[in-house]
């Protein structure tokens, strides 16, 4: 998809969202490893998502890589939960 590609998704993508109350992230793994680390854990949002308000929790990871000495998301996978 590329750079290009990606950031047309994101910024479509954010459009759908607005109004955000509250987020919180449990973090439930991590670890740093030379430029490499890492996050695993809950998130909890309460958002609009096209228009109406909702509240869920997603299982969430990201990889982060160090760029020009800024940690960056590389990658991030989150799905919803379901009891």
């Amino acid at each position: 998809m590329g750079r290009e590609g990606l950031d047309a998704l994101f910024t479509s993508l954010a459009k759908s969202f607005s109004d955000c109350t509250s987020y919180a992230f449990e973090p439930q793994a991590y670890d740093v490893s030379g430029d490499m680390a890492y996050t695993v854990g809950p998130e909890h949002t309460s958002t609009s998502v096209d228009g109406p308000p909702r509240t869920y929790t997603l299982r969430a990871t990201q990889v982060h890589r160090r760029e020009d000495g800024v940690r960056r998301v590389a990658h991030r996978h989150g799905d919803t939960v379901t009891d």
